[in-house]
C-alpha cells in the first residue's frame, strides 16, 4: 500500500523558499532544510529532488509570486510614467526597509551567488530580467506614444538602465547601512525619464 505524504508540498516549498532567501544557497544545508521544514530527508528527496532541484523550484515559486505584481503595476491603463516611477520607488522602499532589506531579492541574490557557475540558475535569472525589462520597455513605449516621454528617447535603453538600477538598488540596499545612498540614486535615475 502506498503511503500518503504527511506534509503539504506547497507549504514546504514556500518554507524552503523563505529559508533560501534568508540564508542563501550555499549557507543552507540539507540538514537545515530537514530541520526547518520538519520533513524527513527521504521525503524531501522524493518530493523535491536534491537541494539544487529544491532551490530552483523555490526560485520559480518566487518568480510566480512577484512577476504578476510587476505586470499589474506596469500595464495599468492611463499614463505610464507614474507607474514606472512607482515601481522604482517600491524597489527603493523595499531595498531600504529595515525589516526586508537584509534578504534582498532572491533573483538578485541568485545572480550574485549562483549564476556565474550554474547554468539552470543563470537561465532563471535571465528569464526574470528579460520579463522585467520587457514590462518596463512596454510601459516606456506607451509613455512615448502618449507624449509623456520625449519622442527621441529610447524606451529599450531606458528599460535596460532601469533594470540595472533596480538590481543595483537591491544589492546596495542589502549591504549599505545608509538608505540615503539608495534613495538618492533612484531619484537621480528617475530624472532621466523627464
Amino acid at each position: 500500500m502506498v503511503r500518503t505524504k504527511e506534509f503539504d508540498p506547497d507549504a514546504a516549498l514556500q518554507s524552503a523558499l523563505e529559508l533560501f532567501w534568508r540564508r542563501g544557497y550555499e549557507a543552507t544545508s540539507m540538514a537545515d532544510l530537514v530541520e526547518h521544514l520538519g520533513i524527513g530527508r527521504a521525503s524531501l528527496y522524493a518530493t523535491f529532488g536534491n537541494k539544487h532541484d529544491l532551490y530552483l523550484k523555490a526560485l520559480d515559486r518566487y518568480g510566480e509570486k512577484h512577476q504578476p505584481l510587476l505586470l499589474e503595476e506596469l500595464s495599468q491603463p492611463g499614463p505610464a510614467l507614474p507607474a514606472v516611477r512607482a515601481v522604482v520607488r517600491r524597489f527603493t522602499a523595499e531595498a531600504t526597509d529595515e525589516g526586508s532589506r537584509a534578504y534582498g531579492c532572491l533573483v538578485t541574490n541568485t545572480a550574485a551567488e549562483l549564476a556565474p557557475h550554474d547554468a539552470p540558475a543563470a537561465r532563471r535569472v535571465e528569464r526574470s530580467w528579460e520579463h522585467l525589462e520587457t514590462l518596463l520597455e512596454s510601459a516606456l513605449v506607451r509613455a512615448r506614444a502618449q507624449g509623456e516621454l520625449p519622442a527621441g528617447r529610447d524606451p529599450r535603453g531606458l528599460a535596460r538602465m532601469l533594470l540595472v538600477l533596480l538590481q543595483g538598488l537591491r544589492v546596495v540596499g542589502k549591504a549599505s547601512p545608509d538608505p540615503a545612498r539608495v534613495r538618492d540614486a533612484a531619484e537621480q535615475a528617475l530624472t532621466l525619464l523627464d
